[in-house]
């Protein structure tokens, strides 16, 4: 399992759309953070704070995590080398595990230098150091926790094709459905008390409140257990091929 993780990560830096979808990602971020005059500009705001880029990252996840995930599977399908892998002594599960956490840890190392926001503005600050830290290290967790979703549903996209830009095209549908659409539906939705049980099926509900520095164990349950659904359906998709 850690030889096909290791395998995942260097076949995406082996590439130059690899590099291009962080670049891409790090400067659209840094330009609607820095640069760009909006509300989203940390200097334009005022506060010594990273909700800007935290409010602004699960969109671009959207576009980048698909682009990260939908070579996972569709790939080796296209090529003919998946039926080759699932014949190695290696669980379907951990396959899809392996696959799965190399695009994590591609996500995580996307976000590392978002690190240098938090101690820009954490010198900038007045006084020095003046920053929710609890906050902004609550939003990380937040966001890693929602790149797991959207990783677990991009792979699962490309298992069930063997064209990459289809893949991609899922993994931005389904994750936008995740993220927003549990919301607009329960907005939807005049009982209060069922659109209340809907809007918790929303990604951005758990994420906001993960976001404020208090990690609840509701919300970790959400976010491990959204992933696992994804794992999940991602091997019996695998295993269909056997039937």
């Amino acid at each position: 399992m850690f030889a096909l993780f290791k395998k995942e990560i260097a076949g995406f830096f082996s590439s130059l759309t690899g590099y291009l979808a962080i670049i891409i990602f790090l400067v659209a971020a840094g330009l609607f953070v820095w640069i760009i005059p909006s509300s989203n500009n940390l200097i334009d705001n005022g506060y010594a704070t990273l909700d800007s880029l935290f409010g602004l990252a699960p969109w671009l996840f959207l576009f980048l995590i698909p682009a990260i995930t939908m070579r996972l599977f569709a790939e080796e399908k296209k090529t003919g080398t998946l039926d080759l892998l699932l014949t190695r002594p290696i669980s379907d599960l951990s396959l899809v595990l392996a696959k799965n956490l190399a695009s994590l840890a591609i996500v995580l190392i996307a976000l590392v230098p978002t690190l240098v926001y938090f101690a820009s503005i954490y010198l900038l600050a007045n006084p020095t150091g003046n920053v929710d830290t609890g906050g902004t290290w609550g939003s990380f967790i937040g966001l890693a926790m929602l790149a797991m979703v959207y990783v677990c549903v991009g792979g699962f996209c490309s298992s069930i094709t063997d064209n990459q830009v289809v893949a991609f095209l899922f993994a931005l549908v389904i994750t936008f459905a995740l993220y927003m659409g549990f919301d607009i539906l329960g907005d939807s939705i005049q009982m209060s008390n069922l659109a209340a049980m809907v809007q918790n099926l929303s990604i951005d509900k758990h994420y906001q409140s993960i976001s404020r520095g208090v990690v609840d164990t509701r919300d970790l349950v959400y976010f491990f257990g959204m992933s696992a659904v994804f794992v999940l359906l991602t091997r019996l998709k695998l295993q269909s091929r056997n039937w």
